[in-house]
């Protein structure tokens, strides 16, 4: 399925250090395949019950697919794992608008991405997204993993973040602080003025130049703190794959444990309905911020695919306050405010 657009003479991607290799396409995509299959597997042992569900699928312009999703198991309600390559000659306007370098060639992007909506309201939905993206001499890596729980426990946001910076950290210190402030600002409802959960890592448009933050928010706290390390060493293609195949391997390590925290607690219909009120943010944030559901649907991409990241069950209540001094206000009042969660002392 893979198909090499690059419109740069294969001598000179191997020679320049800031052009990706001759097999660059094929590498990232091989990875991308390989992790879907690593989590899915981890997945139904860590569910016992429920399995994954495959849909191969092409795209007539160029490029295919693998969705697979489980539902109804014992552990998650509903929940995809994803794997993407397409090719093709039209750009995306998304990707115009931030790159109008690349417009005029072809472009290749691959990528896996998941969404898990588990049944207990005490175990947080998960989302991850890494990806790569080439355009004749434009490229760069992206993505990230971020946390939305919806009863607070402090030690789970503190082990998801702790592993994710030991992960960032195996490459550069700056990494994390860095790419958790800007998941911070990424995973933000605006017309909520509130945050979709505790975070994790973003990152996007990590090429060649050295520069951490690459985003649109040139006043915030991410743009900030990168701006006053200044320019790191150039990176290389080599270095940044091998970062995102550290991110991507630590998925499991993140998430498993704090399931397996919490998978045997007793709820009530009183938790589920606040599970479900909170859910709708999360299908607001998908609909009008996602950028990788942007993405996919200007390059017409599988559309099942691209909303399989939608909980199967949510519902909206006219505004709702939580009660005062009750676990539900706590979320509001400290877990969705950006938070030092390796540094803890609460």
């Amino acid at each position: 399925m893979s198909n090499p657009v690059s419109q740069t003479p294969a001598s000179q991607l191997q020679l320049d250090p800031s052009l990706p290799p001759s097999d660059s396409q094929q590498r990232v995509a091989a990875f991308m395949r390989g992790i879907q299959d690593t989590i899915c597997q981890g997945l139904e042992a860590v569910d016992g019950k429920g399995k994954f569900r495959q849909d191969q699928w092409e795209r007539s312009e160029g490029g295919g697919g693998r969705s697979r999703v489980m539902r109804n198991g014992n552990i998650f309600e509903q929940g995809g794992v994803n794997f993407s390559e397409v090719s093709g000659s039209q750009l995306p306007p998304s990707i115009i608008t931030q790159r109008p370098e690349a417009a005029g060639h072809t472009f290749f992007a691959t990528g896996t991405s998941l969404v898990l909506h588990p049944r207990s309201p005490y175990i947080p939905t998960v989302h991850l997204n890494y990806r790569y993206f080439e355009a004749g001499p434009v490229w760069w890596f992206g993505g990230g993993i971020d946390l939305t729980p919806y009863y607070p426990f402090a030690e789970d946001a503190v082990h998801f973040h702790t592993t994710l910076k030991n992960a960032c950290d195996r490459h550069d210190p700056e990494y994390y602080p860095t790419f958790k402030r800007w998941c911070d600002e990424y995973f933000y409802l605006r017309h909520r003025d509130e945050a979709r959960g505790v975070g994790g890592i973003f990152f996007d448009y990590q090429d060649a130049n050295g520069k951490l933050y690459g985003g649109s928010n040139s006043c915030g706290e991410a743009a900030a703190y990168s701006n006053s390390k200044g320019a790191t060493v150039p990176r290389t293609w080599e270095e940044l794959f091998s970062f995102v195949q550290t991110c991507g391997s630590a998925f499991l390590d993140a998430y498993a444990p704090i399931v397996e925290r919490r998978r045997d607690l007793e709820y009530g219909d009183h938790e589920r309905q606040f599970q479900l009120y909170r859910r709708g943010r999360y299908v607001e944030f998908n609909l009008v911020y996602d950028r990788g559901t942007i993405f996919g649907l200007q390059t017409q991409g599988r559309t099942e695919s691209i909303l399989m990241s939608l909980p199967p069950l949510v519902r909206w209540e006219y505004c709702y306050e939580p009660e005062a001094g009750s676990r539900e206000a706590a979320l509001y009042d400290t877990f969705l405010k950006p938070q030092d969660w390796v540094n803890w002392q609460g």
